[in-house]
């Protein structure tokens, strides 16, 4: 279980991610503007048709999903007792993991030094205290109408961290905030310094902290949630408490059924269906991923993106450019960007699946394959390589491996220096307060991308003397590895890094690296990031091409950058976009139907999969606001309303949900509420540029001419990169009489979209009426040349072309 924190959780789509929505469905005109004064919106702008719809791959079997019965798929489980007298080794090494413990229910023998003696601690303005009363482990605490005690009846985690589950009403499971930590035998707060007050969605009491949608599923097997939205109450079942034998293999009772019926026969089993090396890693990946949840349903052997959309790298701040974790992410995703997931490594090469141990301690883990034993690998001396000391009690004189009894070996013993190959391709990262976590990127410490980027590196991350500057660390690794460090992927990260920033010139390496990377994360990554530029024809031609190719990550991203043109697509965009409602993954198929929304026939099998989807996220405010930009597009805005109100009542401290209600509002003609709202998304964070446009769109609907140009000052103040707020900047400015300034900020939006038609056709205009008509005309020209059936830009031509009055 995670804390939750501001940032959406592993199962959630985060907020940014939601399909945006034009503000109103007509456009709005600043009082006094002619027609040139219609806002921007990217959506809206039409394209050359000078893209062309993608060959056709070949057809494909498609699956759709269907959600089977509940007691027919728990009847296939026989529980990981059953595997124990044929599988002892492994069931000993599992039955104390950290998966074995992952959830069970309180234990006087594992919990009661937690509870005896009580214990009190402060957190923040608040207090919590832990006991035992008549046999009950119970916690007191802050959050609810009253003190009332809490009994503990369930407990997930068992190593670094303990978490506690108490009932609520609803069938509801809340994880508390109080944990204890069983090394120091002291009791924490999971959110450390911060001081979370009830009513917050990632307060212990709210749904950031519930365990039915947010621990569930990976603290248990093959899980239910069972939520019911019109109750808002759940009936969470599953196969097996904690994560079994089963929730890696599979259902396994027929297995055990046949095996008890032919003991001692030395027959193959014709039940079981080893899985090959691909499934393995999307098992794990089910749980060791931050994800949005498709289907609620995944096992062994499933397809991992048939059930769930991968988060990764984004213009968000969740993961660094360079893939390094940042939020609390799990490992999958970095993994997969890594040179070792490219080079066929998978989890089980280096853990144990039933200890989770890795096979072998220290450096020997990566040795066995960077000492010859991989022809992939090159060989590595780590003390030359790393230019550290290496201590390694597992190795002789000589430097070779010797045997060592694991088991009654102390690790606490094995030190070793920076020559810890983990240290610096795996640096750690802290979560819950207690949760120390390998990165799994794999990545190469560079400490000049922390000086140009802010991203971190290794180096600094141990050398921390007021001396071991970031210059210090950059001299260092330029005079061990020189030329060494100009490496493909520092060049990519400082693309990734200025695309994330924004910066037209990253568009061009992005695209290159959408074609040419042979890590299809990355080329999924670089589709993502596209979708910025998707409106412009270079970029919509390589989007498409980009179709055929051969990965579904890569083809669900490419799905979701060309969904930013589905308002007003061209013909090819729209063909595209209605082929991939037919991919053979359903992640590709969910990302073409939430474009395709506003039209898409709710009865045919991938809309009932995409309502499907939206009923398993509907008890969380995103889900709830999924739901709301559905209705929204097919032009249901009282039941939009409805979701985004509900979504705001759960997480009342959401400025993005404050700017969707505010969408609606507007639409439904409610200007003062629509306000009202957007005021409080500025409110809650003041530092997001797009929320001040979109107050300004708001002022602008009540004709207050000069707090709507306020607004956009503020919003190119913050986002000077905001092309929108520049134009309407421009508009506003012209409302006012300001001609000078309205020609600069509109010249400043025409350089960051220099394919909007409507920009130099609202520059004609106000050169036209100041009697500028020689620059009118040539940006009046220039509109057409961007689209020549710009009927507004026709007509201001014509009028150019006549004789002017007297």
């Amino acid at each position: 279980m995670s804390s939750a924190k501001r940032k959406p959780p592993r199962d959630e789509e985060p907020v940014a991610q939601v399909p945006k929505t034009a503000w109103v469905a007509g456009a709005l005109m600043i009082a006094g503007m002619v027609a040139a004064g219609l806002w921007f919106h990217p959506d809206a702008m039409r394209q050359r048709r000078t893209d062309r719809p993608p060959k056709p791959a070949p057809p494909a079997p498609i699956t759709y999903f269907q959600l089977e019965p509940e007691a027919r798929v728990f009847a296939q489980y026989a529980g990981s007792a059953s595997c124990r007298d044929c599988h002892k080794e492994a069931y000993a090494l599992w039955k104390t993991s950290n998966h074995g413990l992952a959830e069970r229910l309180p234990d006087p023998a594992r919990d009661r030094e937690a509870f005896v003696p009580s214990r009190t601690f402060k957190h923040g303005t608040q207090s919590t205290e832990a006991r035992e009363r008549d046999g009950r482990f119970e916690i007191v605490a802050d959050g609810l109408s009253n003190r009332a005690p809490l009994t503990v009846e369930r407990v997930i985690g068992n190593d670094p961290l303990i978490q506690f589950l108490v009932p609520f009403p609803g069938g509801r499971w809340q994880t508390h905030e109080a944990s204890f930590d069983p090394r120091k035998k002291e009791w924490f707060n999971v959110y450390g310094d911060e001081d979370r007050q009830p009513g917050e969605w990632g307060h212990w009491t709210g749904r950031g902290m519930n365990w039915n949608t947010m621990c569930a599923a990976c603290h248990n097997t093959r899980l239910r949630k069972n939520y019911d939205e019109a109750s808002d109450t759940y009936r969470t079942t599953m196969a097996e408490m904690s994560v079994g034998c089963e929730a890696c293999h599979g259902p396994m009772k027929d297995h055990t059924d046949w095996q008890n019926a032919h003991k001692n026969q030395n027959k193959k089993d014709p039940t079981l269906k080893p899985l090959n090396r691909g499934q393995w890693l999307d098992t794990c990946a089910f749980c060791h991923s931050r994800r949005m949840d498709l289907t609620g349903d995944f096992k062994p052997g499933d397809r991992y993106l048939d059930h769930h959309s991968l988060i990764v790298v984004d213009e968000t701040d969740i993961y660094h450019p360079d893939g390094q974790v940042r939020d609390e992410n799990y490992e999958y995703t970095a993994f997969l960007g890594s040179k070792m997931s490219a080079s066929g490594v998978l989890c089980m090469d280096c853990h144990n699946p039933h200890s989770m141990k890795t096979l072998l301690p220290g450096n020997l883990l990566c040795q066995r394959c960077h000492e010859g034993g991989h022809t992939n690998a090159p060989i590595i001396d780590p003390v030359k390589h790393s230019f550290h000391k290496v201590f390694n009690p597992f190795v002789d004189a000589a430097g070779q491996p010797v045997e060592v009894d694991l088991s009654a070996t102390d690790f606490k013993n094995v030190k070793e220096t920076g020559g810890q190959c983990v240290n610096c391709h795996m640096p750690q990262t802290v979560y819950m307060q207690r949760h120390w976590r390998h990165d799994h990127g794999f990545t190469v410490p560079d400490p000049l991308l922390t000086k140009q980027f802010g991203i971190p590196n290794a180096c600094n991350r141990c050398h921390q003397k007021p001396e071991e500057t970031v210059d210090w660390a950059i001299a260092y690794v330029d005079k061990w590895y020189g030329e060494k460090m100009n490496r493909p992927s520092r060049e990519r990260t400082r693309w990734l890094a200025r695309a994330r920033q924004g910066e037209a010139a990253a568009r061009d390496p992005l695209l290159r690296l959408m074609t040419a990377e042979t890590n299809a994360y990355w080329r999924a990554v670089s589709a993502n990031l596209l979708e910025s530029w998707a409106h412009e024809p270079a970029v919509t031609a390589a989007l498409l091409r980009q179709l055929a190719d051969t990965n579904a990550l890569v083809r669900g991203h490419v799905v979701q950058s060309l969904g930013r043109l589905a308002e007003q697509p061209s013909p090819a965009v729209e063909q595209a976009l209605r082929a991939a409602l037919a991919d053979p993954v359903q992640s590709v198929r969910y990302h073409a139907a939430i474009a395709l929304r506003a039209v898409l026939d709710p009865q045919s099998p991938v809309g009932r999969e995409l309502l499907h989807t939206l009923d398993v996220n509907a008890d969380q405010p995103v889900g709830q606001m999924q739901k709301g930009v559905y209705y929204l597009a097919r032009k249901e805005p009282q039941r939009a309303l409805a979701h985004f109100q509900k979504a705001a009542q759960w997480d009342a401290y959401s400025p993005g949900v404050r700017h969707e209600l505010a969408i609606v509002h507007s639409l439904l003609g409610q200007t003062e509420e629509a306000l009202k709202q957007m005021r409080e998304a500025v409110r809650l964070a003041p530092r997001e540029a797009e929320y001040h446009y979109k107050l300004a769109l708001a002022l602008n609907e009540t004709g207050d001419v000069a707090g709507t140009v306020a607004a956009l000052e503020e919003a190119v103040k913050l986002d000077p990169r905001h092309a929108r707020a520049w134009y309407n900047l421009g508009l506003g400015r012209n409302a006012q009489g300001h001609t000078f300034p309205a020609l600069e900020a509109l010249a400043r939006a025409e350089t960051l979209e220099p394919s909007d038609p409507r920009i130099p056709y609202a520059r004609a205009t106000i050169l036209a009426r100041e009697k500028r008509y020689e620059e009118a005309r040539v940006a009046a020209k220039k509109a057409l040349g961007l689209n020549p059936h710009y009927r507004e830009a026709q007509a201001l031509l014509q009028a150019l072309a006549a004789p002017p009055g007297p």
